[in-house]
């Protein structure tokens, strides 16, 4: 039996974070290319470190777009907001190496004949949802993203000057009975551009932002506070610590509280099931726990590269399911959406440029917007698994 009470922990980092600045610049570049070309194949990697951006990968594209990744890497760092000495956009350098997909990854994937098109690379992709939050996402890394993009937004808007681009947060929550019901510490570590702020100064000017974004009664006076822990941070982003694309997988995912097949979403399009695959994972997941057919779910699918269909569709309840084995809506699932990658591509319309904007704060528990952006969030297969089942 699963336990009941206990505390979990999860952990998010803001945009400015190092490996969030690579992972924002990769998906500017894929959104360019898709811009131009809504089939264009992408692979960008970004790694970056004081005064300095490489970018390198495989591209079948638009050469014009090329010719425009120092502009689009300047411009990502601006918006993150990055002007200090040692990492600002107007003076970093900026270095291309992207290159042609290679054909034999191309042979594979790509549809020819009879052949449907095949999946750009072996492996396995999770989704997971949980009825604890109105997001169907884990309590602590939901609420730990939502800490740091209210930070961004008061920083960005000039209400908190003080406050710098690079930032960390970490939730502890408390569950009884199943469902998180408080905190019992709090971490938070952000730059500051003033460095003779204390770690109490700068826990002045944050704590606000967090108690407006917890829910009601979830900080008492036993929750433990950690906020600039080691005294002054000044120097962030890049420059105190190199950042790459792909490192903060499961800050991007569930934040511990579900496996993930090891695979990064950034820099990729949606060809990859790393990514397109992972999406609709969790939009299936999702929609299970929206449907009332569990309280929480875990979904794997697998894949073979240039093999159009999933090799495998398993579905986990973790004993929460309502009425219906496993077993029946793992069969349920498979006739409600095609998992191929193409038909994962065109019911969830992924071949937009909709990437940027899933570089920081999680990929998961967003709201769908008009542009097509997280489209993986709707919950628009409910009635069809209810027929199914």
């Amino acid at each position: 039996m699963s336990r009941k009470n206990y505390i979990f922990t999860s952990e998010s980092v803001s945009e400015g974070h190092p490996d969030k600045v690579c992972d924002r610049i990769s998906d500017a570049v894929l959104d360019a290319f898709l811009t131009e070309d809504p089939y264009a194949r992408v692979a960008c990697e970004t790694f970056a470190t004081t005064d300095r951006v490489v970018i390198g990968g495989e591209v079948r594209g638009p050469a014009s777009v090329i010719q425009r990744v120092e502009e689009i890497a300047r411009y990502c760092v601006r918006d993150i907001g990055y002007e200090q000495e040692g990492f600002h956009w107007a003076n970093l350098k900026v270095d291309s190496y992207l290159h042609a997909q290679s054909a034999d990854i191309a042979q594979g994937v790509d549809a020819s004949g009879d052949k449907d098109e095949g999946a750009g690379d072996q492996g396995i992709m999770f989704g997971y949802a949980t009825n604890e939050t109105e997001a169907l996402m884990p309590a602590p890394v939901q609420y730990a993203h939502a800490i740091l993009r209210r930070l961004a937004e008061v920083r960005k808007d000039g209400s908190e000057p003080a406050l710098g681009p690079d930032a960390k947060s970490q939730l502890s929550v408390i569950y009884r009975d199943s469902r998180p019901v408080g905190v019992s510490s709090v971490v938070l570590s952000t730059q500051h551009l003033d460095p003779e702020l204390t770690s109490d100064d700068i826990r002045e000017i944050v704590a606000p932002y967090i108690r407006e974004t917890l829910p009601d009664g979830w900080l008492t006076n036993e929750t433990e506070w950690h906020v600039n822990p080691t005294g002054k941070f000044v120097i962030g982003g890049p420059d105190g610590d190199a950042g790459l694309t792909g490192r903060k997988i499961i800050v991007d995912t569930y934040g511990g509280a579900a496996p993930h097949g090891g695979g990064a979403f950034s820099g990729k399009d949606p060809t990859k099931v790393d990514r397109s695959a992972a999406y609709a994972a969790r939009y299936v997941a999702k929609n299970i726990v929206a449907a009332g057919l569990a309280d929480r779910c875990t979904l794997q699918l697998s894949y073979a590269i240039g093999v159009s269909k999933p090799l495998s569709i398993y579905v986990d309840t973790h004993g929460t399911g309502r009425d219906v084995p496993d077993a029946e809506i793992e069969k349920a699932v498979s006739k409600v959406i095609d998992l191929s990658p193409r038909g994962i591509r065109e019911h969830l319309k992924l071949n937009k440029p909709i990437y940027q904007r899933t570089a920081a704060y999680g990929h998961f528990g967003r709201e769908p917007d008009a542009e097509g952006g997280f489209s993986w969030e709707r919950t628009d297969l409910v009635d069809a698994l209810k027929r199914a089942v």
